[in-house]
């Protein structure tokens, strides 16, 4: 999973609306989006709540208001004789399929298609006996971290190295849809790294791509975003995720970005060898003769920068030319008499 590049996850989640041809293009969009993953979610509704009016999301959330959870999940869930041949299909376009298993069936179905990569959801950040479970395949492990507290995140981390040795990535999420740049509280990426020693990344669930790129740029290993056809077909997640083109800028636009970091050491490079040849230097601006002596009359630091570094400048005044030299002579000690 680790890369040289960060690692661009296609959320697919409700986004096939239903109708797996749908699921099949977005998969295909990923790829020529430049994804490196598409991620699911395995779970039915019956394994995510009881069919109880009274289980429903606030009657204020600004896209799924006043709905029941039963409903809101039978509605968005990925069917699950749909995984066989949608992990099929992003295997041979080369492009890593994997999913989010919200219990112990959906682990076991995961395993049956050897998922090489389980995410652990925000909301089930806290399900210890679910980490155990999946951290016992030995699988990488990707957990988001939203709506979650520090002593949770303490715990899960526990938790999986307790268990096994699996690869352990946290990403900074903020659990609000949309939601809003100025609560992404993006330092919490460099704490994270500091706390536990783990790579870190983000679930990003803004619009743009300003919030990742920024994440990106504190070391970022991981960007997870939702991606749809279309944001106007709608659907529970369509209103916050990325179209293709959307995300084929993010994954340019994110590359650049992780190349920029570049190296923290300070060295020449390459690419400002000419603009370092024509840094000023110390030349001749007017015929001079031997035994005339150094003046600023004669001597001026300008471009480019054959001759000595105008801090010597100084250093030079009063000495005498040791024969005659013409304008535009670069100045260096050995013109000089001793």
């Amino acid at each position: 999973m680790t890369s040289a590049m960060p690692f661009f996850i296609a959320e697919i989640s409700a986004n096939h609306l239903g109708d797996y041809q749908r699921a099949i293009r977005l998969i295909e969009a990923a790829s020529a989006a430049g994804a490196s993953a598409v991620k699911f979610q395995t779970y039915t509704a019956e394994t995510m709540t009881l069919d109880i009016s009274e289980f429903s999301v606030s009657s204020d959330h600004p896209l799924w208001g006043g709905r029941r959870l039963f409903d809101l999940y039978k509605e968005a869930y990925t069917p699950w004789e749909w995984h066989k041949g949608l992990f099929d299909h992003a295997r041979s376009l080369g492009i890593t399929p994997f999913s989010s298993a919200f219990d112990e069936t959906a682990v076991e179905l995961l395993e049956s298609l050897d998922c090489p990569i389980y995410k652990i959801a925000s909301l089930e950040s806290g399900d210890l006996n679910l980490i155990k479970l999946v951290a016992e395949t030995g699988k990488p492990i990707i957990a988001s971290t939203g709506a979650t507290t520090l002593l949770e995140i303490e715990e899960l981390v526990s938790t999986v190295r307790n268990t096994s040795a699996s690869e352990l990535t946290l990403l900074v999420c903020t659990s609000s849809y949309p939601a809003m740049p100025s609560d992404a509280n993006l330092k919490r990426i460099t704490f994270l790294q500091d706390r536990f020693g783990v790579n870190v990344g983000i679930s990003d669930h803004s619009l743009g791509i300003g919030v990742a790129l920024a994440g990106i740029s504190l070391g970022a290993t991981v960007v997870e975003k939702h991606l749809t056809l279309s944001r106007s077909d709608g659907g529970a997640d369509g209103a916050f995720s990325m179209e293709p083109k959307e995300f084929e800028l993010l994954v340019s636009e994110g590359t650049d970005a992780f190349r920029a970091l570049g190296n923290s050491d300070w060295v020449d490079i390459p690419a400002e060898d000419e603009s370092r040849s024509l840094r000023r230097s110390l030349y001749v601006v007017k015929h001079v003769r031997r035994d005339e002596t150094v003046s600023r009359d004669n001597v001026r630091a300008i471009r480019p920068g054959m001759g000595a570094s105008p801090k010597f400048l100084s250093t030079f005044l009063g000495q005498k030319f040791n024969r005659d030299y013409h304008p535009g002579h670069p100045l260096n000690s050995e013109m000089l008499q001793d």
